[in-house]
């Protein structure tokens, strides 16, 4: 039976259960969420380049880690460029405006959509009206061709600091958003028990009235009054406050006349 069992069980594979990744992240007890963690202070700025023409590439490439940066995905159009900053989540992305497939325009309007980096468009001197255009789609800011170290690198870092504080803003807004909403829901709550507690109120001094009448009319005890409505309520399913009402309009004292009034 045992037997039978065993062979009834699901084969694993275990090579399928867990990456190598995973599992070296596991061993160190290492957060394995696929969420941007925090980056040491002292860790290389990560960047993807997207440039179509190589040689320019490998130029930028150089460029970059020449000065501390570390270019983890190379893209020669902007499908690339949006597959390898997806993989990658890198801390900025340079795009060169024009590239096949997909341009750069339409490459970073999907990065900046999903908010996964800031962009910054490579473009060429005659190209102010796709500058326009990039700016639309979302890009954090531009540097015209030839590349020179002393336009690129304060580009990238204001682009990586506009970024932060606009991710900075955000969460802002959406911890101000939460609390507003638990406020409202907390506001929500309070009406709702004041609205019990006036209804109560209301059915306590109904039913303390029916029962003064029951006393008075129908020579009940206080005792026997509350025991009576309460036993009705109970047996009828009517609830206090309706039979209170029914018991006051017909022993409560009548409305006067108008005839009364004059």
């Amino acid at each position: 039976m045992a037997a039978r069992k065993r062979s009834e069980e699901p084969s694993i594979n275990v090579d399928e259960v867990l990456t190598d990744e995973e599992l070296r992240a596991a061993a160190a007890d290492e957060d394995v969420s696929p969420e941007r963690k925090e980056k040491p202070t002292d860790a290389p700025r990560t960047v993807v380049v997207a440039e179509d023409e190589a040689v320019n590439r490998m130029d930028l490439v150089a460029m970059l880690e020449d000065n501390g940066y570390e270019v983890v995905g190379q893209a020669a159009n902007g499908e690339e460029a949006v597959e390898l900053t997806r993989k990658y989540r890198p801390d900025v992305v340079c795009m060169d405006v024009k590239m096949p497939r997909m341009d750069g325009i339409a490459a970073a309007g999907i990065i900046c959509d999903e908010n996964i980096a800031p962009v910054v468009m490579l473009t060429a001197f005659s190209q102010t009206d796709l500058v326009k255009k990039a700016t639309g789609a979302g890009a954090m800011a531009y540097v015209t061709k030839p590349y020179e170290e002393s336009k690129l690198l304060p580009t990238l870092e204001v682009a990586m600091g506009r970024f932060a504080e606009i991710n900075d803003l955000l969460d802002n807004v959406e911890r101000s958003e939460q609390k507003l909403r638990e406020t409202a829901d907390q506001l929500k709550e309070a009406e709702e028990k004041l609205k019990k507690a006036e209804d109560s109120l209301e059915e306590r001094k109904l039913v303390d009235r029916a029962k003064g009448l029951l006393m008075d009319k129908a020579d009940f005890s206080e005792q026997g009054a509350f025991r009576w409505i309460q036993k009705t309520s109970m047996d009828q399913r009517i609830p206090k406050k309706r039979l209170a009402l029914a018991i006051i309009a017909k022993y409560g004292d009548p409305k006067p006349s108008n005839s009364d009034e004059r």
